[in-house]
């Protein structure tokens, strides 16, 4: 997937950011593609620092415009449904400075999904203003990490993407197996 970003880079080289902040919206609004092939394209393409930066602004716009139109789709038809699940109630029943701090928390988390983060916020009761805050000073650690991770794998030879595969499936089956057991 990279491969074919990075062509669309090179074929409109000077229209390329805003093509990939287009793709982090497309990315976050759908909510189920990873975005680490995009990064991973904006770090071979625009060079370590500036396609993090360009990660940044389209994975930020992306939650703004994926929780606006989640609020607008979606709350009042799925409230009820997740009232069943503890955890996300939380979220979506905080305001303020809860709400804040639990959006900029859960952004931290590189293993929390983002797209789940935004559909709680986005149904729930926190500003649109907080949210955007929180989501956009959230995503700068985490990002910052798989930017770093992702330019790694991408320097290294084969033996060390099968090192980083082999500790990615562990930690992945450990994550399943810590949330199947209970």
């Amino acid at each position: 997937m990279e491969g074919y970003i990075l062509v669309y880079f090179e074929k409109y080289e000077q229209v390329a950011f805003v093509i990939s902040i287009l793709l982090n919206v497309i990315i976050a609004v759908l909510g189920v593609i990873p975005s680490f092939f995009l990064t991973a394209a904006n770090l071979v393409f625009f060079g370590f620092w500036k396609g993090t930066l360009i990660s940044f602004i389209g994975e930020s716009a992306g939650a703004m415009v994926a929780f606006y139109l989640y609020r607008k789709g979606f709350r009042k038809m799925s409230q009820k449904h997740v009232q069943k699940y503890p955890r996300v109630r939380r979220l979506l029943n905080s305001r303020g400075k809860e709400a804040f701090f639990l959006v900029f928390s859960l952004r931290l988390l590189p293993f929390v999904p983002s797209s789940l983060v935004t559909f709680a916020a986005a149904i729930g009761n926190i500003s649109f203003l907080l949210f955007a805050m929180a989501s956009t000073i959230g995503k700068i650690p985490a990002l910052l990490i798989e930017a770093y991770s992702v330019y790694q794998v991408t320097q290294f030879e084969w033996q060390g993407k099968i090192i980083l595969s082999l500790a990615a499936v562990y930690m992945l089956y450990s994550i399943w197996r810590r949330t199947f057991q209970k």
